[in-house]
């Protein structure tokens, strides 16, 4: 693992080989991140690494930020990279490009076969209209886990599978041959209960538990809040319980809009009556403490066996936004795992499974 910031991608790439030692001839693939200052060089920086690792198999993205161990990148050109040996045949690399859910379903059903437990490590253009169902066709036709994030950057959003690419999802599957475990750390804290939308209109709750939708948001946020509702912005969300996982999950949307006059408000997803929202707060210590949580259990799942790796990919809210400056999200991890060598980015939305987060941290480390 190698990591630096300078001002021209070749001192970083340097700086970042030298840290990393890579003996020849012995990795088969790599796992490269980038700040978004570096998004117009990726394909050079790419094809350096190549010549010069002899690796052909990189994997990654664009980040507004990026990480390693112990360490976050922030508004400065920087790289971070990682190398790992694994049997040749337990890696294929994918890309949908501009496929169609549809299109990649087949495309990957014929190219891969439906695995019961394969692990995929994927990076996704936040620009796919189609993202969500593109996921879960990719799920469903290669039987895989993914975890990853959504490039995020203020220009190019370029993601690398072996070649460059653009527009859908790429990355690489790992066969069930190689061990992994994984974790999600939610960025907010569920407030007040869950309440089932009784009337809606797209994106537009009116109603929940037969009651005007903005009535039931001010009794959950509580007085202090209701009384001034310019100030939830960026404060108050809404989650989507998830059924069925083994701990309580939620998918966590923008309260997008506000409208008094009505009684209503709108979020950043499409809703149906019947489903169940609740309100939940961004919150740093809440955060933190479930940040915690989630290392502690991964640690105990790991057991005596020490990771020879990790990929991380955190909201762009989290970080320095939510944790505080010093890196501190990151150096979280290193204190309660050791300096296991990670590198990640932080992103306009993570994927876990087959869902797509929003403020989480998803943690996946290699045994």
């Amino acid at each position: 693992m190698g990591h630096a910031a300078a001002s021209d991608w070749h001192g970083a790439l340097h700086a970042a080989l030298v840290m990393a030692d890579i003996p020849p001839n012995e990795a088969n693939i790599g796992f490269l991140y980038v700040t978004d200052h570096f998004a117009d060089a990726l394909p050079d920086i790419r094809t350096e690494l190549q010549v010069r690792t002899g690796i052909e198999n990189w994997v990654g993205t664009t980040g507004i930020g990026i990480c390693a161990t112990g360490v976050e990148y922030f508004d400065e050109p920087a790289m971070a990279l990682l190398a790992a040996s694994v049997p040749g045949g337990s890696i294929k690399l994918l890309d949908t490009a501009a496929d169609t859910p549809d299109e990649a379903s087949a495309k990957l059903a014929g190219a891969f076969g439906t695995t019961e437990g394969r692990f995929g490590v994927v990076h996704a253009d936040p620009h796919n209209a189609d993202l969500s169902d593109l996921i879960s066709a990719v799920v469903e036709a290669t039987g895989a886990f993914l975890v990853g994030g959504l490039t995020s950057s203020r220009g190019a959003h370029p993601q690398v599978a072996g070649a460059m690419t653009t527009g859908g999802i790429s990355g690489v599957m790992f066969e069930p041959d190689v061990p992994v475990a994984t974790g999600l750390s939610q960025g907010c804290s569920p407030i007040g209960l869950v309440h089932e939308v009784t009337d809606c209109q797209e994106n537009i709750i009116i109603a929940l538990d037969d009651q005007p939708a903005l009535n039931v948001l001010r009794a959950d946020i509580g007085e202090v809040l209701a009384r001034d509702l310019n100030r939830i912005g960026g404060y108050i969300y809404v989650a989507f319980p998830v059924s069925g996982a083994d701990r309580p999950d939620y998918l966590v949307r923008n309260l997008v809009a506000i409208d008094p006059s009505a009684n209503v408000f709108t979020v950043g997803a499409e809703v149906q009556e019947g489903d169940t929202i609740m309100f939940c707060r961004r919150d740093g210590q809440a955060a933190h403490l479930d940040l915690t949580r989630m290392l502690e259990d991964l640690a105990r799942r790991v057991g005596d066996t020490q990771p020879r790796g990790g990929v991380y990919h955190s909201c762009l809210a989290r970080g320095p936004n939510l944790f505080g400056p010093n890196s501190a999200e990151l150096r979280t991890i290193q204190e309660t795992l050791g300096d296991v060598p990670i590198v990640g980015m932080f992103c306009n939305g993570e994927i876990s499974h087959q869902r797509l987060y929003g403020y989480t941290g998803v943690l996946s480390l290699f045994l």
